[in-house]
């Protein structure tokens, strides 16, 4: 049971640090285009604008990538989940956290 509820710790850490990731390079996107689209209404040097749009392009690149392995590490954690309440009858803060942090993970892969 002890080693059941430190791996369900450290699977809900790392959906967490997962979920942090997304969520930074969604916003990367967001300024990289603004960035990107600034530059084109300024009539901005057609090199300088060609090396954004390749920064912009990168960004965009991480985002499925990012997501794969979210939805990796929610199925592990899912599972494990699932493992932790059969064995026990009580519900834990970690077993709560845990439940809680499958909804907001299912909410943002939803949102792609």
């Amino acid at each position: 049971m002890a080693t059941t509820m430190k791996s369900l710790r450290i699977k809900t850490g790392s959906c967490k640090r997962l979920l942090k990731e997304l969520q930074a390079y969604e916003k990367e996107v967001e300024r990289e285009s603004a960035k990107t689209s600034k530059m084109k209404d300024n009539g901005a040097d057609p090199y300088d604008l060609k090396q954004q749009e390749n920064v912009l392009a990168e960004s965009k690149m991480m985002i499925p990538d990012c997501t794969r392995r979210l939805e990796a590490a929610l199925g592990d954690l899912q599972a494990i989940l699932a493992e932790v309440e059969a064995e026990s009858a009580q519900g834990s803060e970690e077993i709560e956290e845990a439940k809680k942090l499958v909804v907001e993970v299912e909410a943002s892969i939803d949102r792609k």
